[in-house]
């Protein structure tokens, strides 16, 4: 009788964890993709916007026929409201289509190498990811340029120390990633930045001799 009882026992303790340790593994998955999810509605709100503005664009163009056609100069057309920004060239789709995979791997490294940083310098480190991305010295995809190795050594310092691993993704990097995703490149093609600040000496010397310097936006060094 002891020894069932205890039988039962150490069968419903198994139970027990193994439906702890399934719900604590749903929790993960819904946690770790959230921010995909937010930032997938970011690129539909994104989408949205510009299609109002290219539909503005529009009418603001048949309003200056219009006026045209009512013997208005062009001066007058002007100063009545001509666009200062062509809209039209603003995509109306995001220019990348990730799986949630690269999403979150794009997510993760912003906010761990730039989390300090503000919008823009967010946007510039998904932008260098993107960039590396599009260029033939490097991988194809986000994770392969996120995780690549040189001569043992990773990329993307926050991949070394597990910071990559442990960030919590904010809303402004949800904003910085999207407008990457939607084509707004302000990088002037950079393909690296370090943070002189906590770089070592031997990394800050090859970076100065052997790649252009663009410019320097908050705490970070962009080169090509």
């Amino acid at each position: 009788m002891y020894r069932k009882a205890l039988s039962f026992l150490v069968l419903g303790s198994f139970l027990f964890m193994a439906c702890f340790w399934c719900v604590k593994g749903m929790d993960t998955v819904r946690l770790s993709s959230e921010p995909v999810m937010l930032l997938k509605l970011e690129l539909w709100e994104l989408e949205e916007k510009a299609k109002a503005m290219a539909a503005q664009e529009e009418t603001g163009m048949k309003q200056d026929s219009g006026s045209k056609e009512k013997g208005l100069g062009i001066v007058d057309v002007a100063v009545s409201g001509q666009r200062i920004v062509g809209y039209s060239v603003m995509e109306l789709a995001p220019l990348y289509n990730l799986p949630d995979q690269e999403l979150e791997t794009l997510l993760r490294i912003v906010e761990a190498e730039a989390g300090n940083e503000d919008e823009d310098g967010k946007l510039l480190v998904a932008n260098v990811v993107l960039n590396r991305m599009n260029d033939e010295h490097f991988p194809d995809t986000v994770s392969e340029v996120v995780f690549q190795r040189e001569k043992g050594v990773s990329q993307f310092s926050p991949v070394a120390n597990g910071s990559f691993y442990r960030v919590k993704i904010s809303d402004e990097t949800i904003s910085a990633v999207g407008r990457a995703l939607m084509g707004e490149d302000i990088s002037q093609g950079a393909l690296y930045f370090v943070a002189r600040k906590y770089a070592d000496g031997s990394k800050l010397k090859w970076f100065d001799n052997h790649l252009t310097y663009l410019f320097v936006h908050g705490g970070h060094e962009f080169f090509k």
